[in-house]
């Protein structure tokens, strides 16, 4: 073996050094910019970058170069660790990570200082770089991944002694399964746990097919394309590495507030007048609801010889003046518009000459004289767009998008993306700095850059409306521009629901924090029928209200033979409690969509984000946590009752508030509360759940009511023992919220031996708290110091009463001053 070479990097160029420096700095007890070395072996590169005190960048290459990033990475821009120590020369310590380099195999053992612990060692698989291998050492659970549907899988599993595949040999493709087709997409992000909070992560930063196999020790992660590139991120705890992975991929944008509403869907509306009686049906029962989705038939279908696929003009036949009905949707009904979209165009298509002549499709060869592809598939024959080239995607956009957000369209359905289609030998623009123009360099990509065409095309375009994508596939990164995933046109059966829940606890640690399905199942009477239709909808739906971004029932439904809407199929009562629910809760859940643009909190985690050191959560993936405060429990039988793990500390029930103290046991839990079918739902002590009126006349998320009355006091469920929590708000529809635009209340309470007081800013409207508290020995209630009256009634404005369930209910004016409330207790318990 040739002796090894330690290279060492300054700004302006490579020199030979006995020890690697970082940039323009002492090798030793100094920070200043991030630290960069190249260890050389046998005609191979390690590249290591230490970005901060617990991020690291690695590259495995034939030849010294700088790193490049994929667009999966939005931050490129680090300072570096605030310290840098060298105690030899093949070994680099920042305050969190010690990373020892063996300079003859060029693997890297990773250790995280603080706890003293060694994490991996990562080697290189061969010298053709097809991939890289890591030690299991304390590791006992893993997570992430992205998006796989393993029938050997139960929902309550993670990772370990499983393989992640995909058959597809590009990567990101459809999977038959159970009688449905469901995404199989790749998020390269790997979370390690060990004993407590022992972790770390792995994010590979690579564009290839990848096949992770975690059966035996070291695990091993298969791919192609040189160089190799990862991250290696330490922390104290899971929520500090998704935090790392978000900030360097990319926090989510804030939804439009209606998305987190009840859309309606399926294949597909022909018509305006379809739309119309699914809306009169779910309004004549009472349902809020906030869009409608479109699939192929607004542009005019792709059956026969005139395929209309990627017009994206209306067919005017059957969705006459669309401006106008759109216009009347939002007058009425107060609901938004969501239409689908392909990546492909047809020759029959209107438009295609156009689409042609501007050079937007991939393309034969790299002349610009080629020929665009040609491909014949169900939708047609034709080409499929370049996203890869900034042109041909903003032309895309500023052609066919634009005049769709002239005309109202609030969100946009893009499918096929994986791309289902494509022809292998195809030349993209692709990355031509890295010299990147095949297929297999973009495949993974490719609906990101989709993606981004929309979100750039806004911003371009000075729309000051939020957009909003739900996107069938996918990649790390796509979040960033307000990409919600669904889980592909799935079966209608249990099995599936529950593998697809067992998926969506991989997709939140993967980025993915607005993750959902096709309620009720696209395919009805698919694979294994193990519950009716109708019941089968009702426990989805019910399970879906708690989960799903948008709440978007959907079905394949070309004879008119199936329904969709929760007013005309299974328990409608139960359909209606589930989605008032899930308006009920909206301003919680707004908030977290917040905390999740601002710091990178998920939205919807696994129980082992916030119960790590808890090895019962581990394999969790039938509970979720909504936020930090609420946990709920899937329902995925036709089983009276649910099993419910309450992790150690007390716990309220949401619907009864039955109080239990947890040690950290497992209790059954009725599905059927007051008649209604209910996933269960329980609230942690001490949380502050801020709650949404909802009533017959309730038409929208935004708040608009059928009868013109104004709902906007402000309702607080305080649950007793001490807690805080920052309610946030913004307009709901635009920009405004990312340059400040927002208004926060903060609300504080502590629970004493003779008073529970609790504190509020001052908000210009009134407040409605229910204070829950499983004891009734309550003498009075004060506000700033002076006593307030007993309600008559809950009806009454003002005053404080004890109702049936035993919650405290105390009705407050609009004050411009902040509230000090004080609930005196007489002794008795």
């Amino acid at each position: 073996m040739k002796k090894p070479l330690l290279i060492a990097l300054s700004v302006m160029m490579l020199s030979l050094a006995m020890l690697a420096q970082p940039l323009n700095q002492p090798a030793s007890g100094n920070s200043g910019g991030v630290y960069r070395a190249v260890f050389a072996a046998d005609d191979l590169y390690l590249t290591i970058e230490v970005l901060d005190d617990d991020l690291a960048h690695f590259e495995l290459s034939l030849e010294e170069s700088v790193l490049w990033t994929s667009p999966m990475v939005e931050k490129t821009n680090y300072s570096g660790p605030s310290v840098v120590n060298q105690p030899s020369e093949n070994v680099i310590e920042t305050p969190e990570m010690r990373l020892d380099v063996d300079t003859e195999a060029l693997c890297v053992t990773i250790t995280d200082i603080i706890r003293d612990l060694l994490l991996t060692t990562v080697c290189p698989l061969s010298e053709v770089l097809d991939g890289i291998s890591f030690t299991q050492e304390g590791t006992t659970d893993l997570y992430g991944l992205g998006e796989q549907f393993e029938r050997r899988r139960t929902i309550n599993e993670n990772l370990i002694g499983n393989r992640r595949r995909v058959l597809n040999p590009y990567g990101n493709e459809l999977n038959s399964f159970e009688g449905g087709f469901v995404g199989n997409a790749q998020f390269p992000i790997l979370y390690a746990l060990g004993a407590g909070t022992n972790n770390y992560a792995i994010f590979l930063d690579n564009v290839y097919q990848q096949v992770w196999d975690f059966t035996s020790d070291p695990f091993i992660a298969v791919t192609s394309g040189n160089p190799l590139r990862w991250y290696m991120m330490t922390g104290p705890d899971l929520p500090d590495l998704r935090r790392d992975y978000m900030e360097l991929t990319g926090r989510p944008p804030v939804p439009p507030r209606q998305m987190f509403g009840l859309w309606v869907s399926e294949y597909g509306y022909e018509n305006w007048e379809e739309v119309t009686a699914v809306l009169e049906s779910l309004r004549a029962a009472d349902f809020p609801v906030d869009g409608i989705v479109l699939d192929l038939f607004w542009f005019g279908g792709v059956d026969g010889e005139n395929s209309q696929m990627g017009s994206l003009t209306w067919d005017e036949a059957n969705f006459p003046d669309p401006a106008r009905f759109i216009a009347a949707l939002r007058e009425d009904y107060g609901i938004g518009m969501m239409v689908i979209e392909e990546s492909y165009v047809s020759q029959d298509a209107e438009g295609y000459t156009d689409a042609l002549g501007a050079g937007v499709l991939v393309r034969e060869c790299a002349e610009l004289d080629c020929q665009p592809v040609l491909m014949e598939s169900w939708w047609g024959s034709g080409g499929m767009v370049d996203w890869t080239n900034p042109e041909a995607a903003a032309w895309w956009h500023d052609e066919r998008r634009q005049p769709l957000i002239d005309d109202d369209v609030m969100a946009y359905w893009t499918d096929l993306g994986e791309p289902e289609d494509y022809v292998e030998s195809a030349w993209y623009y692709g990355f031509p700095e890295a010299n990147l123009h095949d297929h297999a360099d973009v495949h993974n990509v490719y609906n990101l850059l989709w993606l981004e065409s929309i979100w750039e095309g806004y911003q371009r375009n000075n729309i000051n409306q939020r957009p909003f994508i739900l996107s069938r596939s996918g990649t790390s990164g796509i979040q960033r521009y307000g990409a919600a995933m669904w889980s592909g046109d799935i079966g209608a059966n249990l099995t599936s629901l529950a593998a697809h829940l067992n998926v969506q606890m991989h997709m939140s640690l993967s980025g993915m924090d607005y993750f959902g399905s096709d309620i009720g199942g696209f395919y009805r009477l698919a694979g294994e029928v193990n519950a009716g239709p109708d019941e089968l909808y009702t426990i989805w739906l019910a399970n879906a209200a708690l989960l799903d971004v948008p709440l978007r029932p959907h079905v394949r439904n070309l004879q008119n033979a199936y329904e969709t809407a929760p007013s005309l199929i299974g328990d409608v009562p139960s359909n209606l409690a589930n989605v008032r629910l899930r308006y009920e809760l909206s301003p919680y859940l707004y908030t977290w969509a917040h905390r999740a643009y601002r710091n990178g909190d998920p939205v919807f985690a696994p129980p082992v984000y916030y119960f790590q050191d808890d090895p019962n959560v581990r394999l969790l993936g039938s509970q979720k946590m909504i936020g930090d405060a609420l946990m709920m429990a899937t329902i995925t039988s036709t089983s009276e009752h649910v099993p419910v793990y309450l992790p150690a500390g007390g716990w309220f029930n949401y619907y009864t508030h039955e109080y239990i103290e947890s040690r950290g046991e497992w209790i059954e839990v009725r599905v059927m509360v007051d008649g209604l079918l209910r996933a269960p739902l329980f609230v942690r002590d001490g949380a502050i759940i801020p709650t949404f009126h909802v009533d017959d006349a309730t038409l929208n998320m935004l708040g608009q009511r059928e009868d013109g009355t104004t709902h906007n006091e402000l309702i607080l469920n305080v649950f007793a023992a001490s807690g805080t929590f920052t309610l946030i708000e913004d307009d709901g529809v635009t920009m405004a919220y990312q340059v400040g635009e927002v208004r926060e209340t903060t609300i504080n309470h502590m629970l004493g031996a003779d008073r529970w007081t609790v504190d509020v800013d001052a908000v210009q409207r009134d407040v409605e708290l229910r204070l829950v508290y499983p004891a009734s020995n309550i003498a009075g209630v004060t506000l700033n110091g002076e006593s307030l009256p007993e309600l008559a009634s809950p009806e009454a404005e003002l005053g404080w009463m004890i109702l049936e369930t035993g919650t405290i209910l105390i009705r407050i004016r609009a004050s411009d001053i902040p509230l000090h409330l004080e609930i005196l207790f007489d002794g008795e318990s």
